[in-house]
């Protein structure tokens, strides 16, 4: 099992470590990503948008192929969230060509297919879609009781998941938080860009899935601990309770308010009294990441501790499979929600974590 595998893997459970396993990702078609502007594009403007379905190719490979054929350098390309290169993703592209029209017969790459094509006034920017509808087949179902997983999965429809970065933000063998270490070190040297800006969000996750796990553990990530920031659902907009009473609590029981954790940067912590102290000791832990962060000029920051799962759906197949539809806002990871469901196993037999 992979560095980062484990690390997820040793990451405390909402609902009790699953009993069931499953195989993942067995075929492209069994992981299906759509992505949702949420907004209409206005159909004229300077940026050519292009919507794309790709299988096995990641959205940065189709960013490199987009900026050699239109002849544009990388920041003229936009787009609003990563999505995976296993599996078949269907996402939005911008491409900044003011004055010009581009010949979209010659975009199609290997695994990269042309669905839709108009313009925009505005550049696609990270995180500005709605969310991603997931439609996901796990199979080879094994060590299932269906009673018991039937339960797990109105848990997870009914009470959310725990909001953790999944795997895919920390790359192969954890490399990316190593490689973040060597670069908050000065042994390695990276400019302004996507490399360097994903090595330092791998180790800003890192930290905040073990203030949350830490959360898990003590059965507090979905309830207010003394001290804690509130995060308003569908936003990011965050507040400090003046004092916590009956009214605070049945928005929080009712979805409406997060507690949240910290993103580490520069700045005092938002929280205080006891969510303050636990972020601090888990910060303690790994304060060469914590003043890695705080020298690059990143500033304190919060995420919701609790993930809602929208319409969640599922469907057992006579096949030994389960076939799950869910939709999540934008930041959010579907392995996140997997884990509480299943232990998952890769086609290849590895673990997935």
């Amino acid at each position: 099992m992979s560095e980062a595998r484990e690390a997820l893997g040793a990451l405390s459970f909402a609902f009790g470590t699953p009993a069931c396993e499953a195989v993942f990702k067995q075929q492209a078609e069994d992981f299906q990503v759509t992505e949702d502007l949420g907004f209409a594009l206005t159909g004229e403007g300077e940026h050519c948008c292009i919507q794309v379905s790709k299988r096995g190719v990641s959205t940065q490979d189709v960013v490199r192929h987009l900026t050699r054929l239109a002849g544009v350098r990388e920041q003229d390309i936009g787009y609003a969230g990563l999505k995976d290169r296993q599996g078949v993703c269907t996402q939005w592209f911008s491409i900044y060509v003011p004055g010009r029209e581009l010949d979209t017969a010659l975009l199609p790459a290997p695994g990269v297919s042309i669905l839709a094509v108009t313009r925009n006034s505005r550049k696609l920017r990270r995180g500005s879609h709605l969310g991603n509808h997931f439609r996901i087949v796990l199979r080879e179902l094994s060590g299932v009781n269906r009673e018991d997983l039937e339960q797990r999965l109105c848990s997870v429809r009914d009470h959310g998941v725990p909001n953790y970065f999944g795997e895919q933000r920390f790359g192969r063998e954890n490399r990316n938080v190593q490689e973040a270490r060597r670069l908050f070190s000065g042994e390695l040297y990276l400019r302004r860009g996507y490399r360097r800006g994903l090595l330092i969000s791998a180790a800003r996750s890192l930290l905040f899935n073990e203030i949350l796990s830490r959360r898990v553990q003590e059965g507090c990530w979905n309830r207010y601990l003394e001290g804690d920031v509130m995060n308003l659902e569908g936003t990011g907009s965050v507040f400090v309770p003046d004092t916590w009473d009956t009214v605070l609590a049945g928005r929080l029981a009712q979805h409406d308010i997060h507690p949240t954790g910290a993103l580490w940067g520069l700045g005092e912590l938002r929280s205080h009294a006891a969510a303050a102290a636990l972020e601090r000791d888990v910060a303690s832990a790994h304060a060469d990441l914590c003043a890695g962060l705080e020298n690059v000029g990143l500033k304190q920051e919060r995420r919701s501790l609790r993930l809602l799962v929208q319409a969640l759906q599922w469907t057992f197949g006579d096949d030994e499979s389960l076939e799950l539809n869910f939709g999540l806002p934008p930041g959010s990871y579907a392995t996140t929600v997997l884990r509480e469901i299943c232990c998952l196993k890769e086609a290849s037999g590895e673990e997935a974590g």
